[in-house]
């Protein structure tokens, strides 16, 4: 049976005598690539007569007039019209099965007299956890038009960001939209993907007249991904430290390393591999390691501070394509310490899922950090306890905790008291409860010692 989805453009407008391209973007199982394609216009009667299919022949007029063409290791299948009548104008179905009722999307075509050509709808692949470039061309270089990124539902396009600083709260801390290039062009940078992130979008600028040609694109979520689960929660305490390592592909090519703090849709630049340090932050962060051969980059972020809370995103930048990551930092107030200022903080183990240790892929980039209490050393990583990177391409960029940190997994948080009172615990706990039992039992035998003395 057809499964999954099926995703393509809901307008579509030709010049009279013109032609016009559609594409229509399915999941690329294999129920769905050796099922029929087809291609209907819709009656007044409300059914869809079949114009062509990928098992039959053009019907009627459409004859010489109209292809279809699949193509199933993409997922996709294309469908074009030639020599465009007034007659063509209405309602038509692309989809995918045995009658005209199964998967299918609608569209309108609307045929004009001097219609302008459309931009082809872009196909962007991504894999669940991973990170996605979408390249958003555009015709106003002023750069003074609100540029925003939006999801095609049945019948409007909801925003989920704009240059403005509108965010939809679903995609806090995991999308970016790039000041525009001097060429108009900007970028939309999404991360951490999710399986409902799968669909039609819609990207451009927006003037007094509204929408100016927005680029369609389709993307498309792999749920099978081969990037394993990690945490992106991590906590510090202020006054401390905290290090962490970003992973890449050892055998790519990067023209920029770095750590961005994304607070309001923008992602300001903390520091590079290129020596770049923000002002605010001098002395505080550095990068303190690189090693190319293994494909890391350790950062450290000292002095911490309650305002340092937060959305940071680490990131790697190839070309066009930027690989990026959302990791979230919780600060505390210090805590009241009676352990040696000088003493090491005990290692806790990672509560990262069995997975961590799996070879990373496509378009991941972040995992956990920990903290370090104030006055601690930050330790190395042991090679056997960092991931192995064989077999990486080039969107592999995940961070992993170091030694002296503590790890979280998604959706909680882990803080290490600094008083010890999570070592003395196990120990004090059961001698409370020896005690009561002892208690107990001495009340109870000397109630029944009472009991027993009026009977002599």
């Amino acid at each position: 049976p057809v499964s999954s989805s099926l995703y393509g453009s809901r307008f579509l407008t030709g010049g009279l005598g013109g032609s016009i391209t559609h594409q229509c973007f399915y999941s690329p199982t294999p129920a769905n690539k050796y099922e029929r394609k087809y291609w209907c216009k819709v009656a007044a009667s409300g059914l869809c007569y079949t114009i062509v299919s990928s098992s039959s022949f053009p019907s009627g007029e459409y004859r010489g007039r109209v292809a279809l063409g699949d193509a199933p290791q993409n997922g996709t299948f294309t469908v074009t019209m030639v020599g465009l009548r007034s007659s063509d104008a209405g309602t038509y179905r692309c989809g995918i099965g045995s009658t005209n009722h199964g998967l299918y999307v609608s569209l309108n075509l609307t045929v004009l007299a001097d219609a302008t050509v459309a931009r082809p709808t872009q196909l962007i692949r991504g894999e669940l956890r991973g990170s996605v470039t979408v390249l958003c061309p555009s015709g106003d270089a002023q750069g003074d038009k609100k540029r925003f990124w939006c999801k095609v539902g049945r019948s409007s396009c909801a925003l989920i960001a704009s240059s403005d600083g509108d965010v939809d709260r679903r995609y806090q801390g995991r999308i970016l939209i790039t000041p525009q290039e001097s060429s108009g062009a900007f970028k939309v940078l999404l991360n951490d993907l999710k399986k409902e992130d799968s669909g039609l979008y819609l990207c451009g600028t927006q003037g007094l007249k509204g929408q100016e040609s927005p680029q369609e694109v389709v993307l498309q979520v792999a749920t099978a991904s081969t990037i394993p689960r990690r945490a992106k929660f991590f906590s510090g305490t202020v006054g401390g430290s905290l290090s962490f390592q970003c992973h890449h592909d050892p055998k790519g090519t990067y023209e920029k390393k770095y750590l961005c703090r994304w607070k309001g849709g923008s992602c300001p630049v903390l520091l590079d591999n290129e020596g770049f340090v923000l002002e605010s932050y001098k002395g505080r962060i550095q990068i303190s390691s690189s090693d190319p051969e293994r494909g890391t980059f350790t950062v450290v972020l000292r002095q911490l501070r309650e305002e340092d809370a937060g959305w940071y995103w680490c990131g790697a930048r190839s070309g066009h394509t930027e690989l990026t990551a959302p990791l979230k930092l919780l600060i505390h107030k210090e805590i009241c310490s009676s352990r040696d200022p000088g003493a090491a903080p005990p290692v806790r183990p990672s509560s990262a899922s069995p997975g961590a240790h799996s070879t990373p892929r496509h378009g991941s980039i972040a995992d956990l950090m920990g903290t370090v209490p104030k006055g601690t050393t930050v330790g190395t990583v042991p090679k056997d306890t960092t991931i192995g990177l064989e077999g990486t391409n080039v969107s592999t960029l995940l961070p992993t905790a170091t030694l002296g940190t503590s790890a979280t997994s998604p959706g909680e948080t882990f803080q290490e008291s600094s008083s010890g009172e999570s070592r003395l615990l196990p120990v004090v706990l059961p001698a409370l409860l020896l005690l009561i039992c002892i208690t107990i039992t001495i009340l109870t035998l000397a109630k029944i010692k009472l009991q027993k003395k009026p009977g002599k």
